[in-house]
């Protein structure tokens, strides 16, 4: 297990071409204090995976030009980003894929955090992605979309102190033959924006003894088993995280699961004895940790015959230990 301090992509020469920024998706176990009101509010659990990803390219242009998935937003976090340094340039930024949105994979602080690290590398500023974050609104609750962007791996987050993004206090590297089986549901949403922000007001104070629980069993129990590729501890501490974020949330979202479907599917991997297992942030997407790629694929094979006329589709992920690709591309002579 490692302890990491803030720290940056490293980009600092102005680039005159362009740039691109690959970030991937991410899965969020739960909170510790989901109420956010202990001495150690929220603090947070959740893991980089390869997949699905937003990938995206920025240059300058004479006049500001947004094309592909999620626009407007990327848009949004451009002219903020470039308003909040003070620069007046204009750009010509394209979403070639982007993470599908209010899915509970941490799209929109992924697409916040590609952009602004794309346009500090097209202007040669040092901003950190906790810089970037702060200046475009994102991780005020949960640092793991910060975390997982910097370093990828399993992360764990102290929660916000003071008005600053969360800090990542410890992350371990994901085990390379293990998978994730994602479950989505097109039909389904999660909570986000001012309907995320009224939720959270809703819910009870969350017993602190309770927080502090869970911090043990994840610092004593989730990481070691993860640094020793112990497969069943870290799955039954995860299931246990996410029973303890279902039974949280259950009145706001009709239950442990937003999705009936996606409870169906997760109900049918529990009776094939898989124990971790849950529920992405919000939701509606599902996860199911596997061992093995054969094992996966058993598994899918069967989650499809039992879902075939669910409407829900599925992919098979592994977790991504390292963070978001940077690239600067110089303009060519001509």
């Amino acid at each position: 297990m490692e302890a990491f301090p803030a720290a940056s992509p490293g980009m600092t020469e102005l680039a005159t071409g362009s740039v691109r920024v690959r970030a991937t998706a991410r899965l969020h176990f739960g909170f510790l204090d989901p109420s956010g009101r202990s001495p150690r509010p929220f603090g947070s659990f959740g893991l980089s995976l390869d997949q699905p990803c937003t990938r995206l390219m920025l240059e300058r242009a004479p006049a500001f030009q947004v094309s592909g998935p999620e626009r407007e937003r990327a848009e949004h976090y451009l002219k903020s980003i470039a308003a909040s340094c003070g620069v007046m340039h204009t750009y010509a930024l394209h979403i070639e894929e982007a993470i599908p949105p209010h899915a509970g994979l941490g799209s929109g602080t992924q697409l916040a955090l590609a952009v602004g690290s794309a346009f500090a590398a097209l202007e040669g500023l040092d901003l950190t992605p906790q810089e970037i974050a702060t200046r475009l609104s994102r991780g005020s609750r949960s640092g793991i979309g910060i975390g997982t962007f910097t370093f990828g791996g399993t992360v764990l987050d102290a929660g916000p102190y003071r008005g600053a993004v969360p800090e990542i206090i410890a992350r371990v590297s994901f085990p390379e033959a293990w998978r994730a089986i994602l479950i989505f549901d097109p039909e389904a949403r999660g909570l986000a924006g001012d309907s995320e922000t009224a939720a959270f007001e809703a819910l009870p104070d969350f017993p602190e003894s309770e927080a502090e629980a869970l911090y043990r069993r994840i610092l004593q129990s989730a990481l070691p088993a993860l640094a020793n590729q112990d497969f069943t501890t870290f799955c039954a501490e995860v299931g246990h995280l996410q029973e303890v974020m279902g039974a949280y949330f259950a009145p706001l979202q009709g239950g442990p699961y937003v999705s009936p479907a996606v409870s169906d599917a997760l109900a049918w991997l529990a009776n094939q004895g898989v124990t971790g297992l849950g529920q992405s942030s919000w939701g509606p997407t599902g996860f199911a940790f596997v061992s093995s790629e054969e094992a996966s694929e058993t598994l899918l094979a069967g989650l499809r015959s039992h879902t075939r006329t669910g409407g829900l589709h599925f992919r098979l992920a592994r977790g991504r230990n390292e963070g978001a690709v940077i690239e600067i591309n110089p303009q060519k002579n001509r």
